[in-house]
């Protein structure tokens, strides 16, 4: 994931080792100091037994923790950040007897999805008891885990980084003919609300008939999607998966940025979207909902709108705000701008985690490597 591969290359104070199962995309994210770690041969009954048997989460297998822990030795690394909740639950039997501290980050579903066996708490717990520091990308999954039995002593905030420099803050000028170009930026599934976006489009382009809705992504609602928007008889583009580079051009050509995010019945949240930071970045209002992290990111009525979850009459009527008074638009960008620009920065946030990193490290009394 982009988010992820920023911080990995941001961290600027120590060298980075990546141990992995399988290498993705290369090009899009180059990256020498990787190693691949052998799966198991029984990975497959493993995945069996695991989601249709006994319904329980996977755990590493005796060879897989083995070659962690030889990469760790070999590298010399003085510290482990394991990414997302459920590779913390995957990797119990590496940290039951690891010998370097330990990170776990939260970022959305892993702070809730897939918890509800007896089996999965157990473990969950046990991540939390033997991982040295716990992190969340925003305070209502801090929140969220302490619920869960997180000691709320050893989790805290790390937020995801823009870089800032990728994303210059540049005023909208608003189409006097009412073309209002609208944008969603994200994953086609349930949570983002993508479902309300398109019924709010379709109510607001009653008033504005030259409007245009573009949904960027791709998904597993991407067919249902569609089928909505032809039979509300809407032109929404969908644009499928973009680059990063393509994704930013369209920010600059957009006027409103839209992300009604919504809880869905299996506890699935945001923490707070990447690209609602990056459309904040750029200067672009942002119509959201009051859900998960995205309040932290958006003050309404200062850096953005905010609507209750669920709320169509709320998302036209903000539309609609947004598009008759131009001046409150672009106040909200300009604010928004300079908000993520002084709490999001992807400078700021690695220092951060750098700065967890040598905590940890020095607590345990070793002379610190800055090199490792």
């Amino acid at each position: 994931m982009l988010h992820v591969y920023r911080q990995v290359t941001g961290i600027k104070e120590f060298q980075v080792h990546v141990f992995a199962f399988k290498r993705e995309n290369s090009e899009r994210f180059p990256f020498s100091q990787l190693s691949l770690l052998p799966r198991s041969g029984f990975a497959w009954w493993r995945r069996i037994w695991c989601r249709q048997i006994s319904k329980t989460p996977p755990h590493a297998h005796q060879c897989e923790t083995t070659a962690l822990a030889h990469g760790i030795r070999k590298f010399g690394c003085q510290l482990l950040h394991i990414y997302f909740g459920n590779n913390g639950l995957f990797w119990v039997p590496w940290l039951r007897q690891a010998n370097v501290p330990s990170v776990v980050s939260f970022h959305g579903a892993d702070a809730g999805v897939g918890l509800e066996s007896a089996a999965a708490r157990k473990d969950l717990l046990e991540v939390f008891q033997r991982t040295t520091r716990v992190l969340a990308r925003s305070e209502s999954l801090v929140q969220a885990l302490i619920r869960n039995g997180c000691p709320a002593e050893k989790v805290q905030v790390f937020r995801t980084g823009v870089p800032l420099a990728e994303y210059p803050y540049a005023p909208r000028e608003f189409p006097p003919d009412g073309r209002w170009n609208l944008l969603q930026a994200c994953r086609l599934i349930e949570k983002k609300g993508l479902r309300l976006s398109i019924e709010a489009y379709a109510q607001f382009r009653k008033r504005w008939p030259s409007a245009t809705l573009t949904i960027a992504g791709d998904g597993s609602l991407a067919a249902t999607l569609q089928a909505q928007a032809e039979r509300l008889g809407v032109p929404v583009r969908f644009t499928g998966f973009l680059s990063p580079g393509a994704l930013k051009d369209l920010l600059y050509q957009t006027h409103i940025f839209l992300h009604p995010s919504e809880s869905t019945e299996t506890g699935d949240q945001e923490g707070v979207p990447n690209s609602v930071l990056e459309a904040m970045a750029t200067g672009l209002p942002v119509l959201a909902t009051s859900h998960g992290g995205i309040p932290e990111a958006i003050e309404s009525e200062r850096t953005g709108l905010l609507v209750p979850e669920g709320d169509l009459a709320g998302l036209v009527a903000g539309l609609n705000r947004l598009a008759s008074e131009s001046e409150l638009a672009k106040q909200l960008g300009g604010n928004a701008s300079r908000f993520i620009a002084e709490n999001f920065g992807a400078e700021q946030q690695a220092r951060m985690l750098a700065g967890v990193y040598r905590e940890l490290v020095e607590q345990r009394g070793v002379a610190l490597d800055r090199s490792r």
